[in-house]
């Protein structure tokens, strides 16, 4: 029998740093008016996901397995994710971001590149500095991260009416999630099924 002590146990609590990777993949996009600009395209929640499946592995050794599990993805799209080349999402970048919908391997790139930024020590304050001015816009953008954020501990499926007071607050697109939920499916199967309906009932709200 192999006994753990305290220094072996460490408490899987990813929102912290895929906080900052995700951040820091927004600025390494150029930053508020970049973000500004591309807030109503999918690409958002995608970038989210694949900052959260770069920490989950890198930082705390899970399979593409687990994540593809604690995600709500296929096996394969995180993989893709994870073998993607920041060198190329580098090349390719603004052309990615004028398409509607943003390439997985692009979103994994785009974290990895964040998350090799931040092991360099390059988080950068003053990108956050600027970002806070303009605070409502930011958090308006990261929706998604605090959606997320509210659903770890929850098992899926889920039904449309348990949604309102775990989401209650939270604004989608500048619209309150509660106006929301009766345009949502009876049952969501994952967090990225969520996502993706939270963005579109905002699309369609008046």
């Amino acid at each position: 029998m192999v006994i753990l002590g305290r220094e072996d146990i460490r408490e899987v609590n990813p929102d912290p740093m895929t906080i900052r990777v995700f951040l820091k993949a927004l600025e390494l996009v150029g930053g508020p008016r970049k973000i500004i600009e591309y807030r109503n395209l999918t690409w958002i929640p995608s970038l989210l996901q694949a900052s959260y499946a770069v920490v989950l592995v890198n930082e705390y050794g899970h399979t593409a397995e687990r994540v593809a599990e604690e995600l709500g993805l296929t096996v394969q799209t995180v993989r893709n994710m994870l073998r993607s080349d920041p060198a190329l999402v580098r090349e390719k970048l603004e052309d990615e971001l004028k398409a509607k919908e943003i390439r997985v391997h692009t979103a994994g790139g785009l974290a990895l590149w964040a998350y090799e930024e931040i092991k360099k020590g390059n988080d950068s304050v003053s990108f956050l500095e600027s970002a806070f001015e303009r605070v409502s816009d930011v958090l308006d953008i990261a929706w998604p991260v605090e959606v997320l954020r509210r659903l770890r501990g929850i098992q899926f499926p889920v039904y449309r009416e348990d949604l309102g007071a775990l989401l209650r607050g939270i604004r989608v697109e500048g619209k309150p999630v509660e106006a929301l939920l009766p345009h949502l499916p009876a049952q969501i199967h994952s967090p990225a099924e969520l996502l993706k309906a939270l963005k579109e009932a905002a699309g369609h709200a008046a």
